[in-house]
């Protein structure tokens, strides 16, 4: 199921709270690689949590900030970005991602 969304498109709604939304022009394929590699930092973020480990918590973090920027999520807004930077976002940040 979809989370609600508001009217311009911009965010979603989750438990109340307005999170900005993934780039919709993201294409599904890196879409969905972007996805599985900020939940694997996400996963990195917990683990390092769990071993006291703050070098590796700040690697992951990192990974997460990487991400949900390329997605979208963070840094300049998707829909103040033309086509081609939106483009470049998430390709870049999709190999940084996969290069490490």
């Amino acid at each position: 199921m979809e989370p609600e969304r508001t009217p311009d498109g911009h965010f979603v709604i989750i438990n109340g709270r307005r999170w900005r939304a993934t780039d919709p022009e993201i294409p599904p394929e890196p879409a969905a690689r972007l996805r599985s590699l900020l939940m694997a930092a996400r996963r990195g973020v917990g683990a390092a949590l769990r071993a006291q480990d703050a070098e590796a918590e700040r690697a992951a973090r990192a990974r997460v900030h990487l991400a949900k920027t390329a997605l979208g999520e963070r840094g300049t807004p998707w829909w103040e970005q033309t086509a081609g930077e939106r483009r470049q976002r998430w390709q870049d940040g999709l190999e940084e991602l996969e290069a490490e």
